[in-house]
């Protein structure tokens, strides 16, 4: 990784304006060694370092290293506080523990951090979920992201029908998290995302805003002026490349101009800035009533329209709106 990194400052890329240490369970790897890697990264000023942390693996001494190693921000995966949901999506923590790993983290002085957490598990009852969204909201945390559970191709979740997410059922649930989290002075600034003012992802708003990011690690994905590249999914292949001096680079594509433009809207439409009014035909516009908003010049998606926004975002032109 560090020969990567190396490359690039070599190659006059940009300072990185955030880094996010991710996919899987990076608080495996000893503190002290994670930081050095970090270390090496050339860092814009005020640039956010956030680390993905499993609760059962938090120490206050863990926290600490990251603090003093550069690391401004964290991201904890509760996904749930009750026990028989944990199961249900294959995760091994104690629940008692996310309160704990809350309290390190303040301690080492983290001003900002976020939880995670996941609804629409076999056999989650809107009860269960309550009780997961109000003890996320007795922790008072600055930012949390509520995901549902989606259903990918070959997994063993899509071999197992029985199990899948009910639409309603999920619904019901975000309106919920919703109602709670805007009770508790957490703003929804993107379909997933709430957040108190000032809080709220850098990173992932780089990604939101098509902006251009490097991948380090095995599966890890990249994005260059509309070309996307990721990596090869093994950490075993990944090394190997590596010690052999070849790309890791498993596959890519490149976006024509129209296709980024629309993806570009597709993204906005996520977030609370919304889109510009001529993003929609006026037609549509009619069809959409229920589902969109105007905020000053541009239109922004209400709650039923969150629910429903992948259809919404099919409604989406390039082309100038004739109204």
């Amino acid at each position: 990784m560090r020969t990567d990194i190396s490359r690039t400052v070599a190659a006059g890329m940009p300072l990185a304006t955030s880094v996010f240490v991710g996919g899987g369970t990076p608080t495996n790897v000893p503190a002290h060694e994670l930081v050095d890697v970090l270390r090496e990264i050339p860092l814009a000023p005020n640039a956010e370092v956030t680390v993905e942390c499993n609760p059962d693996d938090i120490t206050l001494e863990m926290m600490r290293i990251y603090r003093d190693g550069g690391v401004n921000r964290v991201s904890i995966g509760v996904q749930s506080t009750v026990p028989h949901v944990l199961a249900a999506l294959g995760r091994t923590h104690n629940p008692d523990n996310v309160q704990r790993s809350v309290e390190a983290v303040r301690e080492a002085g983290f001003t900002t951090f976020n939880l995670d957490i996941i609804y629409g598990a076999a056999g989650e009852t809107l009860e269960d979920w309550r009780k997961t969204v109000g003890d996320i909201v007795a922790l008072n945390p600055p930012h949390v992201s509520a995901y549902g559970l989606t259903v990918e191709a070959n997994t063993p979740l899509a071999l197992q029908p029985e199990r899948h997410p009910d639409n309603d059922d999920q619904a019901d649930k975000y309106e919920l998290v919703d109602d709670l989290f805007s009770a508790a002075s957490l703003q929804n600034y993107e379909i997933s995302n709430w957040a108190q003012p000032g809080h709220e992802c850098a990173h992932n708003y780089l990604y939101w805003m098509q902006g251009d990011y490097d991948g380090f690690g095995c599966a890890a994905h990249a994005h260059k002026d509309g070309r996307r590249w990721w990596n090869v999914r093994t950490p075993d292949r990944y090394i190997e490349l590596i010690n052999a001096g070849e790309s890791p680079e498993s596959s890519s594509e490149t976006l024509d101009d129209e296709t980024r433009r629309l993806e570009a809207l597709q993204l906005l439409l996520r977030v609370r800035e919304g889109v510009p009014r001529g993003a929609f035909k006026a037609a549509d516009l009619q069809l959409l009533d229920t589902f969109l908003e105007p905020r000053g010049d541009r239109l922004v998606l209400t709650r039923a329209g969150r629910l429903m926004a992948n259809e919404v975002a099919l409604r989406l032109s390039v082309a100038p709106s004739n109204g």
